[in-house]
């Protein structure tokens, strides 16, 4: 359908008490200055944060409006039969000032069964690490629901969960049921599916701004906790020049990297999804039939799935991330 082009989006600004200013600072995000914006929800189909086109003809329109009207021409015909005029993926750009509390989140089954809802898997591309910040995700040893139990209650729970140091340019893949949370000093993209779904675990005993403890779900987070210990937590990839490589595949979403300086053509007729392009580094000019567009470090953009071909022109060095429903 000749009518439909890449779609940029208005930014969903999300406050956290554990907010900072990178969205703005590496990013260039236009934050209001009175609050601390922890997150940017860059595309979303969650309900009541429906996003909005930014540009072109179709701005003004939300997102679920659009799959409605264009269905497969903008998804993927596969995609649309699958979850109609639900968008299935919530991208997001997140800046952790503070560490973020202990969560986890539910698989497909408990989140229909509970809350009639897809659970969440979801990973995470470190666009920028502080010195000895950290990452916490899963457990180093192998324990059982009673030994988690008794960790919890004697406020030993550090002793047992996996903590990595985290570093630019690192992956990790969180699936339903890994116990995690973002450290302080990071600024991330994360892909997901659409679900907000979070059992909080422990919040290392803050108050919010009102002077209250945030809800906690222990009772909740324990039928959704895998109580595995995995060999590694990070997705190790090695990065070529000028070629898509794949860091992150699940039934929900595949995610590549690509790092160019050259321009880069692409052709996606073979892939029956939407592509979402999102600009961690430099900028680019996105070429397709007779449109261009400009794309800047922290834009997002939405190809729908009736453009096969699209050529990248990198303005110098760049950085981007492909994702689509395999």
């Amino acid at each position: 359908m000749d009518f439909l082009y890449p779609l940029k989006f208005k930014p969903v600004f999300k406050e956290k008490i554990w907010g900072g200013n990178k969205l703005n600072a590496i990013l260039g995000k236009n934050l209001p200055h009175d609050k601390k914006i922890g997150e940017s929800w860059e595309i979303s189909g969650v309900k009541d944060n429906i996003s909005v086109v930014s540009n072109g003809q179709l701005a003004g329109n939300n997102l679920q409006e659009l799959v409605e009207i264009y269905m497969g021409d903008l998804v993927g015909d596969k995609v649309f039969e699958k979850f109609g005029i639900e968008f299935p993926l919530l991208v997001k750009f997140i800046d952790a000032n503070k560490i973020l509390s202990i969560q986890v989140h539910p698989d497909d089954e408990l989140a229909r069964k509970r809350h009639n809802a897809y659970g969440k898997t979801e990973m995470w591309y470190i666009i920028q690490a502080d010195k000895d910040s950290e990452i916490i995700t899963g457990f180093k040893q192998e324990i059982n629901k009673e030994q988690y139990q008794k960790y919890f209650r004697e406020g030993h729970l550090n002793q047992i969960l996996n903590i990595e140091k985290a570093k630019t340019g690192e992956v990790f893949f969180i699936p339903a049921g890994r116990i995690h949370a973002t450290g302080k000093g990071i600024l991330l993209a994360e892909i997901q599916q659409t679900s907000d779904i979070t059992y909080r675990i422990y919040d290392w005993d803050r108050k919010n701004k009102d002077g209250n403890s945030r809800e906690l779900h222990t009772e909740l987070a324990l039928d959704a906790i895998d109580f595995s210990a995995y060999k590694n937590y990070k997705t190790p990839y090695k990065k070529t020049k000028n070629q898509s490589v794949s860091i992150a595949e699940c039934k929900y979403f595949h995610t590549n990297i690509l790092d160019f300086n050259k321009p880069i053509e692409k052709d996606y007729s073979l892939i029956d999804s939407f592509i979402i392009i999102m600009c961690l580094k430099g900028s680019l000019l996105m070429h397709n039939k007779n449109n261009i567009e400009q794309v800047n470090p922290g834009e997002t953009v939405l190809i729908p799935a009736s453009l096969d071909n699209v050529i990248f022109e990198p303005l110098g060095e760049s950085i981007i991330l492909e994702v689509f429903i395999p």
